[in-house]
């Protein structure tokens, strides 16, 4: 693969700095085009809802959470 170009290494960083710092550990939400509201952070790709969407969500939030507790033995988790 041949070296990248001053021009093209100008381009990327230029890229980059449009993308803005990366944020480790911390959420962002956005609204995106079509309307939906769009977490940023959790992993490699947002999660996008609508708003009724997160809204029932939200409603069950208890309850998520006690099936996350009551199943946790059989999810994979990160090791810190």
């Amino acid at each position: 693969m041949p070296e990248p170009t001053y021009e093209e290494l100008k381009a990327r960083l230029a890229e980059l700095e449009k993308q803005g710092p990366r944020r480790t550990g911390s959420l962002e939400f956005r609204v995106s085009e079509k309307g939906g509201v769009s977490v940023y952070g959790l992993g490699r790709f947002p999660v996008t809802l609508y708003y009724e969407q997160w809204m029932r969500l939200l409603e069950v939030s208890e309850r998520l959470r006690e099936f996350l507790e009551e199943n946790k033995s059989r999810l994979k988790l990160k090791e810190h």
